[in-house]
């Protein structure tokens, strides 16, 4: 994995076609005086002081972490999703996120790879409940279609009813506190159930079974409303 924001000593703008070969030599020099001066210098670096240049903002130190941990955190995700490219894609994200987290790395409560670790291991169960989130939509998609096959074909006054319905339930679900209005469409539009929105918004179940319970009070109380002026 190539150091994050590292730019080579050499650039090929405005090269001619005679001197390319020699361009060509003197990268593969540099390529190597580079390989050979710093990566063995990350030998006698512990992953605390890795850790540390990482928290000073130096790429190099990202990625030897990446060359000593990255089988590690691709066979975690493996265990996980169990899909080859989903785990490649894991893996970069994890390490950018390592990156973009390695300030919030506190020594004093464990060492790095442990750290690195339940940090894999939430991103991959994060990655598996989309994606079974997923699933689950086409899968209740797919259903409706099989089993209510005419329900693709109502007549227009019906459509124009529905849509009617839908503008209505918008326009009511926007008077509710937000909270309230984030645990329901991501109940009811994403498909999540209430453990999978504690999981994503990162708020505790019995929050989010208060705030869908209150929710749903209010918008049947106003759909009572709503149906009483007509």
């Amino acid at each position: 994995m190539p150091a994050a924001g590292f730019t080579s000593p050499r650039s090929s703008a405005g090269i001619k076609p005679e001197t390319q070969t020699k361009t060509n030599i003197m990268n593969a020099l540099l390529d190597y005086a580079y390989t050979s001066a710093v990566k063995p210098a990350s030998l006698d670096l512990t992953d605390e002081q890795l850790m540390a240049m990482l928290q000073r903002r130096d790429p190099v130190a990202l990625e030897f972490l990446y060359d000593r941990h990255s089988a590690i955190v691709k066979s975690l995700g493996m265990k996980v999703v169990h899909n080859e490219a989903e785990a490649e894609d894991l893996l970069q994200e994890i390490f950018m996120e390592i990156w973009n987290r390695a300030a919030g790395y506190d020594p004093a409560k464990g060492k790095p790879l442990g750290w690195i670790v339940t940090l894999a291991r939430r991103r991959a169960i994060d990655r598996l409940r989309k994606c079974q989130s997923h699933c689950r939509a086409e899968d209740r998609l797919r259903d409706e279609v099989e089993q209510q096959p005419d329900s693709w074909t109502t007549d227009p006054e019906e459509d124009f009813v529905m849509a009617d319905i839908r503008e209505t339930l918008l326009k009511l679900l926007k008077t509710l506190p937000l909270a309230q209005q984030q645990a329901i469409e991501l109940a009811f539009y994403q498909g999540m159930s209430q453990r999978e929105i504690a999981a994503h918004t990162g708020i505790p179940l019995g929050t989010i079974k208060t705030r869908l319970e209150l929710g749903l009070k209010k918008l049947t109380a106003a759909l009572k409303d709503y149906a009483g002026e007509f």
